[in-house]
């Protein structure tokens, strides 16, 4: 009797193509791209962009909402994003730590986004943060706000989400840190909130974040609590802000 596929060998020959590799990198940043803009991400025409898209689409990784004449296009949810995140952590196992203060890397490594919430240095130190100050509790794996969190974060002016379940907020290994950033329906808020504000800046063309002045002052009650000496210090919320035009 013959062995049955793995069912995940499909979704990995998918990914593994090297043009819809970096089509999936461009719409890890949760928002929704053109054709135009997911062509030029991967360095191909139109008409072969094209191609690679239906595929992404048939198989359930890519949604695509049409607008007039134009179609845009996102991950199909979070767990694809955690997937994608899972396989860049495997992958950069072996990368020198030179190599994030380079270019293009840089940025990400100071702040991006992870699908729909904070990354980086930034979304590891505001999630240390978090729990440092109480703001957030651990609870059978998973973390809920106390009460003074409730309100701090209501102070802060976040629509708290309800916690009604796991994903309300709990920990993604983040890539190039090697350490926690803060996932879950709390996160989304929070990132949704920074940069409706304007605390986080979106840098065109990346999913990498700019920590803006305003935002180092709201977000400074977290980011200068230190849980521990492998944390962020306080003064290390200084680049962050130095960043933002």
């Amino acid at each position: 009797m013959s062995t049955p596929e793995p069912r995940f060998a499909r979704i990995a020959a998918m990914i593994g193509d090297p043009t819809r590799a970096r089509m999936l990198a461009a719409l890890m940043g949760g928002q929704f791209i053109a054709a135009g803009e997911l062509a030029a991400a991967a360095g191909v025409t139109a008409q072969t962009a094209s191609g690679h898209i239906a595929k992404l689409v048939d198989a359930e990784l890519v949604v695509v909402r049409t607008q007039g004449r134009h179609r845009y296009f996102r991950l199909a949810d979070a767990e694809i994003a955690h997937a994608l995140e899972a396989l860049s952590l495997v992958a950069e196992r072996s990368a020198h730590a030179d190599k994030w203060s380079q270019g293009a890397y840089k940025p990400l490594k100071a702040a991006r986004t992870c699908y729909s919430h904070l990354a980086g240095e930034l979304g590891v130190a505001l999630f240390e943060g978090l729990l440092a100050r109480g703001t957030l509790v651990a609870r059978d794996g998973h973390f809920a706000l106390s009460d003074a969190g409730s309100a701090e974060l209501a102070q802060l002016g976040l629509d708290v989400p309800a916690a009604a379940s796991r994903r309300f907020a709990y920990p993604c290994l983040d890539w190039s840190e090697r350490r926690d950033h803060l996932a879950g329906t709390l996160a989304v808020s929070l990132l949704e909130l920074s940069i409706e504000r304007g605390w986080l800046r979106r840098i065109e063309g990346s999913r990498a974040l700019r920590l803006t002045p305003p935002g180092a002052k709201a977000l400074a009650p977290w980011l200068e609590s230190q849980p521990s000496p492998r944390s962020v210090s306080a003064n290390a919320v200084g680049p962050w802000a130095r960043q933002a035009p």
